[in-house]
């Protein structure tokens, strides 16, 4: 196969595992954005975290609360728990690098307040343990998974919300990660300010 058709082959299995996920998710998808319009509409913030390509997903939710998505409206309170190198280093320095999330989490977050942990396998251990913290301290969690949902799926409790992408490739799965991300800022603003 040449560099032109193995192209056009990613872009067809990209559209196949959208349309598959299209149906499956779209309940969940609105029940996660539910719960981050009735907590920023509580003066709530939503935290997140995740690693690798899943760190900038992470980060990119968050930027586009904080500064707009596609309206002009006022910043919204996200904290993507990934950029600050400092307390990483720290924390994984003298610890060790499964608290780099969960630590932040309890020490910023608040009863009402929404993690958002996103892992393509379920498995990252960090992020398990972000969800952990999360509990304890009153959170509701939404997860973003793919293949078996792995241990972050067994350990949601009814009032989080999963968002397992029905794929087992970890680029399709983080395709789709995006546009969750999408979905639910759509939500939120249309949600809040009445976007049409």
């Amino acid at each position: 196969m040449d560099s032109h058709d193995r192209v056009i082959q990613h872009f067809h299995e990209s559209i196949r595992a959208k349309q598959m996920a299209m149906d499956t998710l779209a309940p969940a998808i609105v029940a996660a954005g539910e719960r981050m319009v009735a907590c920023l509409g509580r003066d709530g913030k939503i935290l997140t975290c995740g690693n690798g390509g899943s760190a900038a997903d992470a980060q990119h939710f968050s930027s586009e609360l904080l500064n707009r998505f596609e309206m002009e409206r006022p910043g919204l309170p996200a904290v993507a728990l990934t950029t600050d190198s400092s307390t990483l280093t720290s924390i994984a320095n003298d610890y060790s690098y499964e608290d780099v999330f969960s630590k932040q989490v309890r020490a910023l977050g608040q009863a009402g307040d929404v993690l958002l942990g996103i892992s393509t396998s379920g498995q990252s251990p960090n992020v398990v343990a972000a969800i952990q913290a999360a509990h304890d301290r009153g959170m509701h969690v939404v997860a973003f998974t793919g293949k078996d949902g792995g241990p972050m799926a067994a350990m949601l409790g009814e009032d989080d919300v999963e968002i397992r992408v029905p794929a087992n490739v970890t680029a399709r799965i983080q395709e789709i990660h995006l546009l969750l991300i999408h979905c639910l800022c759509d939500q939120i603003d249309r949600s809040l300010f009445g976007m049409e």
